[in-house]
């Protein structure tokens, strides 16, 4: 797995030994294709952040800030060290998503956010999809013209969900990517 482009292209990412589905190369290329220049000076959330990826590829191309957020200290140690690999800088929080989610104020908004949660279920028996759709808290995190990338299993149905409008889905073999926006009911 590697950097695609940017400052940083080129550049190996390390993958943390177990745990973590990375996204693979075509699918990261595709979904930055679908962002184009709006990942330029955004300040980016990845969530699930696993190897940093995302988060490393957002700031390659531009962003500028990324907060990595992951529950796994490996994960977190992964990301540490691509980041210094690639010699770009980003905040990285060790706390699970949820709990993030459930303490952010809201006082920081995010233009673009990345989610690639695992494939199972969370300890609860919820899917991570269906968590994340519904969750108020996510989408007071995301600027009203910002994007919510969301990656899951083609087979998981998505939720009617009230918060977010699906402006494209794609899948890639195993991967479906969904860019939403949050709904403009949402809002108030």
């Amino acid at each position: 797995m590697r950097v695609i482009a940017g400052s940083a292209g080129g550049v190996r990412l390390a993958v943390p030994r177990s745990g973590v589905r990375p996204t693979m190369d075509r699918v990261k290329a595709a979904i930055f294709s679908s962002l184009g220049d709006a990942i330029i000076d955004a300040r980016v959330l990845d969530l699930f952040a696993g190897s940093g990826a995302l988060g490393i590829e957002a700031l390659s191309r531009g962003a500028s800030s990324v907060l990595f957020v992951d529950e796994d200290r490996q994960s977190v140690q992964t990301i540490e060290k691509n980041l210094a690999k690639a010699k770009l800088e980003g905040r990285v929080r060790r706390q699970e998503v949820f709990e993030f989610l459930r303490r952010s104020s809201g006082s920081e908004r995010f233009q673009i956010i990345f989610a690639d949660p695992p494939y199972e279920k969370t300890k609860s028996g919820e899917r991570f999809t269906e968590k994340l759709l519904t969750n108020g808290a996510l989408a007071r995190l995301v600027e009203p013209d910002g994007v919510f990338v969301l990656e899951k299993r083609p087979t998981e149905q998505t939720p009617a969900i009230k918060v977010w409008d699906i402006l494209r889905a794609r899948k890639y073999g195993a991967t479906q990517v969904l860019f939403l926006r949050r709904a403009p009911a949402s809002m108030t």
